[in-house]
Formats: C-alpha cells, structure tokens, sequence
C-alpha cells in the first residue's frame, strides 16, 4: 500500500521538477535574447558616429550652391551641429572660388572697354585730309589776320601735329611758323573736336610789298596726309611776303594771339 503511494506522488514530483527547469531555460535564453538586443542598440550609435556621414560632403555641395551649413539631423544632435560648420565652410570656399571667375570677366570687359574707348594711344591716328575738314575764317581782328578750324570727322582719334603747311593758289613754297606759337603738348581731336591755327596774311605798315589777291587754299600736314581744300570768301584774300603761320592749338584765342 505505501509503495503504491510512494510511486505517484515521485512521478508528481518529477513532473512538477521538468516544468521547472523547462521554464528557467526558456528564461535564461529571453534574458540572452534582450541583452544582445541591448548591446546591438547601444552599439548602432557608436557605429554611427564612427561612419562618415554622407551629409558631410554634401555640405560642401551645399556651399557650392548656395545652401551651406544646413544639418541634415536635429539641431540637437552633436554630429549634425559638426556637420552644419563644415557644409558653411564648404560653401564660403565655393564662393571664393567664384569671385575669381568674375576677376576674370572683369579682366576681359575691361580689354573690351579699351578697344573701343576713342581716346586710348593705341586707337589714336594722324590728322589728315581723309579724317579732317577745314574751314578759312578772314578775321576783323587782329587786321590781316585769317582763322582756320580744323574738324576731326573721323570715328577715332587723331593727333594734329606741327603746324599747317599753308599753300595759296599755286605757290611754290609754303609761309614760315612762328615759333614763338608751339604748345607744350601735340593737339589732340577727339571725334567731331575742332582746332586751331592762325594766318598773318599781311603786314599792316606795308613791309610785305605790294602783295596780291589769292583766290584758293590747300593745307597740309605735317608727315604726310595729303592736301585738304580749304574754301575762301568770293572776292579772295590779301597776302604778301609777310607771311606767317601758327602752330596747331586748341583754343582759337591762342591762334589769334
């Protein structure tokens, strides 16, 4: 009768001793299971901060167009404050690296400028009598004095060197210059500018001789140009041996004095 007793109460505890450490084993492997999980967790941000962020070279990008030191992550977090710093910094380098192109832009509209700027020494040209007009002006005073004004009609520059090689009808020889008259710098025309030169045609007292009446005029110029016709009045003008010319100047006031 006690063995009988004995028997299921043994199997009762045997059964209730395997739940036991069927439970414990499947709580110690949930334990494994969570710890690993935790390890993993705790080492996905190390790993993230160790990994170069792709929003780094992009902040250099961003400097390049125009939209520098935007983090990628929260302002809160320190890696994307970091980042933020090196995308503006990127970006200011970009735009340095633009203002020399525009150094360079300034360099070829500044040689453009030049080309076309009539008054700079490589566009200048000589007075002659394709790129100038001449007009004869008999004056009431100085007596037997004539004004001759010359227009540049050209599109560039022209410099009126010396003085005006004077030539009434046929003449041979041409009227001395007085020197006492010479500027301190060569006359210089810009396109439509006029200059000046004045003509002693004779002397007042009558020491140039008897004289005579021309009726046309030619001037040349100095180093070349050819001759340019330069009208008179209807009934001519007066000369004799008294000849005398000016030099080339700017003010008609000069030319007459």
């Amino acid at each position: 009768m006690r063995a009988s007793v004995r028997r299921p109460l043994f199997a009762a505890a045997s059964f209730a001793l395997s739940a036991l450490a069927l439970t414990a084993c499947e709580s110690g492997e949930g334990t494994r299971e969570e710890g690993a999980a935790s390890q993993g967790a705790a080492s996905q941000p190390a790993e993230a901060a160790a990994r170069p962020s792709p929003s780094t070279g992009q902040g250099g990008q961003a400097g390049q167009g125009g939209q520098a030191g935007k983090p990628d992550r929260p302002a809160g977090s320190a890696a994307s404050a970091g980042k933020g710093t090196g995308g503006t910094s990127a970006g200011q380098a970009g735009k340095g690296g633009t203002g020399g192109t525009g150094g360079q832009g300034g360099a070829g509209h500044g040689s453009s400028s030049a080309d076309s700027d009539p008054y700079a020494p490589a566009n200048r040209v000589p007075c002659t009598a394709d790129n100038t007009e001449i007009i004869a002006t008999p004056v009431s005073r100085p007596l037997n004095h004539m004004l001759l004004t010359i227009t540049n009609t050209g599109s560039k520059m022209c410099d009126l060197k010396g003085y005006p090689i004077v030539k009434f009808d046929d003449a041979q020889s041409v009227p001395p210059v007085m020197e006492g008259t010479k500027p301190q710098a060569v006359t210089s025309l810009a396109p439509g500018g006029k200059g000046y030169a004045g003509v002693i045609l004779s002397a007042g007292d009558g020491s140039g001789g008897e004289g005579r009446t021309a009726q046309s005029l030619r001037i040349g110029f100095e180093g070349g140009g050819g001759m340019a016709e330069a009208a008179l009045q209807a009934k001519g003008v007066h000369i004799d041996d008294s000849l005398r010319v000016t030099y080339w100047v700017s003010s008609s006031t000069d030319a007459l004095n």
